[in-house]
């Protein structure tokens, strides 16, 4: 889109072109054989692969699921709940994940929610450390949050976890395609992102990874034909479910996703993740100075997190800010009382000319 100024990779990612062409492969198989279910489950298994790759994961530690949403259900769904327990999960944690978790254990005190207050207070491994006792069963943590894209100590909290027994949940969803994410670093059972935003994908898909040798305490309840060992089988009187993380996932997927996906992950690969990064994080200091320069109010990592691939501009109207950025063929994401400014390896210090000098115009007309 060159003649969009695209910071939004936070909400949605840019189109590239590898995933216009995949999208284009996708209808002409649709069109040119009515029905090609076998494409399509051989597309299915690239993106599994892929996925896989992209963690550093095995394929058998990968579900494809319809939403990161899904994914979390099937995770604390996982955990048995009889005897009572807790989920500590954070306040600022997006909903896909903490009312799924909320939902899972409605009751009072049965979710611990670690608060903003408490964690730049207290900083937020201790935060997590004043929530987390004998009860608990389950920790999530977003590994970057969606309302300034810090990143958190995920795995100084998992030792917390670790030493009552819980298991982890990492949500990845604000980081996956440009914080480098390798699951042999990650001290975490479960994680979970979505092909959207900075993976370059669609809506509709989400990767679940679980731990091989992360045993269930109760199988899933929320399963479809993708979730048995052979799908093609066709036996609605079986329930058996495979060993590997495909056991978590239910009914067909959204094949244009899967197609988008995959040729995302591809486009993504043809930069080293290290120096992907290494961009994005110059990019954001940057952006970061030049605004707090114009007089600019940022909303910071709690002590304990550090910056990650968004700059968080504090406004009082942050929807009427983006409308305004829009019309400069800027896009940007607000949410709550930020604006959000997420940069990806396509971006340039030339876009943060042209965000500083349209939000200077915006506040000069204010």
């Amino acid at each position: 889109m060159v003649d969009t100024t695209h910071l939004a990779s936070c909400s949605q990612g840019a189109i590239s072109a590898g995933v216009t062409t995949a999208l284009a492969e996708m209808a002409y198989a649709l069109r040119d054989q009515g029905a090609p279910w076998g494409d399509w489950m051989v597309e299915v298994e690239r993106l599994r692969t892929a996925v896989a790759g992209f963690l550093n994961a095995s394929t058998s530690e990968v579900a494809l699921v319809p939403s990161a949403s899904h994914g979390a259900f099937q995770v604390a769904n996982a955990v048995d709940f009889a005897a009572g327990g807790v989920i500590v999960s954070m306040a600022a944690e997006f909903p896909s994940v903490g009312q799924v978790l909320h939902a899972q254990r409605p009751g009072p005190g049965e979710v611990r929610w670690v608060g903003q207050e408490a964690m730049h207070t207290l900083g937020v491994v201790e935060a997590y450390r004043a929530q987390i006792d004998d009860s608990t069963r389950l920790v999530s943590v977003p590994l970057a949050l969606y309302t300034n894209g810090s990143l958190q100590p995920v795995n100084e909290i998992a030792k917390h976890a670790r030493a009552v027994g819980a298991r982890v949940l990492v949500d990845a969803y604000q980081a996956a395609g440009v914080v480098p994410i390798d699951v042999a670093e990650i001290d975490c059972d479960y994680l979970v992102f979505g092909t959207l935003k900075y993976m370059l994908g669609l809506a509709g898909i989400a990767a679940l990874f679980a731990r091989s040798g992360v045993t269930d305490q109760q199988s899933p309840r929320m399963t479809g034909w993708f979730g048995r060992p052979n799908p093609f089988d066709f036996d609605p009187t079986a329930l058996e479910f495979p060993a590997e993380a495909r056991r978590f996932e239910s009914g067909t997927l959204s094949i244009p996703s899967v197609y988008a996906a995959r040729a995302g992950i591809e486009t993504l690969n043809q930069v080293d993740p290290a120096a992907r990064w290494e961009h994005v994080e110059n990019l954001v200091a940057e952006a970061g100075a030049r605004l707090t320069e114009a007089g600019e109010t940022l909303s910071p990592p709690a002590p304990g997190a550090r910056p990650g691939p968004q700059v968080a501009v504090a406004d009082t109207d942050p929807d009427t800010l983006a409308a305004f950025l829009a019309t400069r063929r800027i896009v940007t994401a607000p949410r709550g009382s930020n604006l959000r400014v997420a940069f990806h390896y396509y971006n340039t210090s030339d876009d943060i000319d042209r965000l500083c000098a349209a939000i200077k115009d915006y506040r000069r007309q204010s």
